[in-house]
């Protein structure tokens, strides 16, 4: 006797698609929701708290590709201290590749470093974008990191995390990026980021580590894990050799925020070789 299994029927193309996604009006939006997101400094789950709406959707209204109805348009908007209808104007409100001066400067650092904070800060001082590389890889994938890593794997990850900077380059992009903690393990691409970046490693102790994710509002790490603040350590250790192939290493432990970010102004600026304006003084 011959078994036949039915063969479960594939959806159509666009079955998960919402109607409209991809759409110019989309792609417009999802550009000004992310501008403001990476103005005002916050991560995608940052905004999410904020906003009680998924990462997951906020990854996909990033990318165009949600029709975000009016109500969670809304609740994006306030968290980001902006209106619907100022993100839903005709006008982009993100400058021109092209005006963009100055170099590509990489930040480098395990969670808690400070790139996120000191890069947005310094970028919004300079008049530079800042972008985060693992935002612009969830964007790509169309999930969130954690669904990435649960679904695809890391080599998945990794992948297009090396993809996706490799388009910030050939682009000629400039301005401030935050990379991931663990970039620097992945040889290929750390090469292709030394070579291409002004590379800043944002040293800090490990215990400034751990506060600085547990001031973010995220106690996971400690969660269940008594030995955690060993393994951070470990991991520290095990690349301190790779963070130390920066060009520039910048302590933020022992200078403390605000300078962290007039020194890191001022790396910019030198690497800039006269393409931008002097820092502010004080």
């Amino acid at each position: 006797m011959v078994h036949e299994v039915a063969a479960r029927k594939k959806p159509d193309a666009g079955a998960d698609e919402p109607e409209g996604a991809g759409s110019p009006l989309l792609r417009a939006l999802g550009e000004r929701v992310r501008e403001r997101r990476r103005a005002a400094g916050l991560t995608l789950r940052d905004l999410g708290v904020a906003s009680g709406v998924s990462e997951r959707f906020l990854v996909l209204v990033e990318g165009g590709k949600a029709n975000v109805s009016v109500v969670r348009l809304d609740a994006i908007a306030r968290a980001l201290d902006t209106s619907a209808s100022a993100l839903l104007a005709d006008a982009p409100t993100e400058a021109p590749r092209a005006a963009a001066k100055g170099p590509l400067v990489a930040l480098l650092g395990l969670r808690g470093a400070g790139k996120t904070t000191l890069g947005s800060r310094a970028a919004a001082r300079l008049g530079l974008p800042f972008v985060e590389l693992d935002s612009l890889v969830a964007t790509r994938a169309g999930m969130s990191l954690t669904e990435i890593f649960e679904m695809h794997g890391t080599a998945y990850f990794r992948r297009l995390e090396r993809e996706e900077l490799a388009r910030l380059v050939a682009r000629g992009d400039r301005g401030i990026v935050a990379t991931s903690g663990s970039l620097v393990t992945d040889h290929e691409t750390f090469e292709l980021l030394r070579r291409e970046a002004v590379t800043v490693w944002l040293r800090a102790r490990p215990e400034d580590h751990f506060q600085r994710v547990i001031d973010q509002g995220d106690a996971r790490p400690m969660a269940s894990r008594p030995a955690a603040m060993e393994e951070l350590r470990a991991i520290l250790r095990a690349r301190r050799a790779l963070y130390e192939r920066a060009a520039h290493i910048l302590d933020t432990s022992a200078l403390g925020l605000e300078r962290s970010i007039d020194r890191l102004v001022k790396i910019i600026h030198a690497a800039s070789r006269g393409r931008l304006p002097p820092p502010p003084v004080g």
